[in-house]
């Protein structure tokens, strides 16, 4: 396994029809939910091009993934390459996509405990060990290049923590909103991962991640669901969350009355 340090993105764009796939892919929860997959599948075709770029990239690095050498790996010709991703940039991209669907074919082999607090863990684990066993594969999916501009799995990594920490916000174990739990968490996991990976295995510290993720949950979370004289900000979240989760069609309030509701529970919780 290639162990890389981070230098930045390797993916200049994404094109639409990729972004709509990744997109629908993000609907999975942190633990314990089936990627929804396209309802276009990729062809056997070029799904091994991408397995065969994936692995060159792994042993030799983005340096030695031209348009050729990946032609010449899956025996084919560079013309027909060209037809399926047009450039080597076409290439990384739809390489990139490939990546978050292995990692979410990952997500899906963890079961939910039941305790939010602790699929958060496990998430976290498994989500750090991925990055670590394709370290050329997860900068694909989090490095970025410069500034203002987000990874591309930015967007669809939050999508995929947002349902999960809406149920956490239900159970009554988040101190603070979703949105801003989705945030810190994909800023810290991400953060300790590329850190990871930027250090020779033999001089990583065993504590970084599993000390990180701790400080984390303790940020984030409650020990136990809410009792009757829970906090007024934990009953806050609570509700915002189940009345995000609701059928329209079963809340007995006007759209406007139900955001309305919304915004006012929004900063009883801060």
């Amino acid at each position: 396994m290639l162990d890389r340090r981070w230098s930045g993105s390797l993916v200049p764009g994404m094109t639409t029809m990729e972004g709509e796939r990744r997109s629908s892919q993000a609907n999975a929860i942190w633990v314990g939910a089936a990627p929804r997959r396209s309802a276009g599948p990729v062809s056997s075709g070029r799904r091994q091009i991408l397995e065969v770029a994936a692995e060159l990239l792994e042993r030799k690095g983005a340096q030695a993934l031209s348009t050729r050498a990946v032609a010449a790996a899956a025996g084919i010709r560079a013309a027909s390459l060209y037809q399926l991703f047009g450039d080597k940039d076409g290439l990384l991209s739809a390489l990139a996509v490939h990546a978050f669907d292995v990692y979410l074919a990952q997500k899906h082999t963890l079961a939910s405990s039941g305790d939010p607090v602790d699929d958060m863990r496990r998430g976290w684990d498994m989500h750090v060990d991925f990055g670590l066993e394709h370290p050329a594969l997860y900068l694909l999916m989090y490095g970025t290049d410069r500034p203002g501009r987000r990874p591309p799995a930015a967007r669809e990594a939050q999508e995929l923590l947002m349902a999960f920490l809406g149920r956490a916000a239900s159970d009554g174990r988040l101190r603070v909103p979703p949105v801003l739990a989705a945030h810190l968490t994909l800023a810290a996991v991400t953060g300790v991962t590329l850190t990871l990976i930027g250090i020779p295995e033999s001089e990583r510290d065993p504590e970084v991640s599993p000390r990180m993720r701790e400080a984390l949950i303790d940020a984030l979370t409650t020990e136990t669901s809410p009792v009757p004289d829970s906090t007024l900000a934990a009953r806050a979240l609570a509700l915002d969350a189940t009345l995000s989760g609701a059928d329209p069609a079963a809340v007995p309030l006007r759209p406007v009355e139900t955001a309305l509701l919304q915004d006012w529970l929004q900063h009883l919780a801060r």
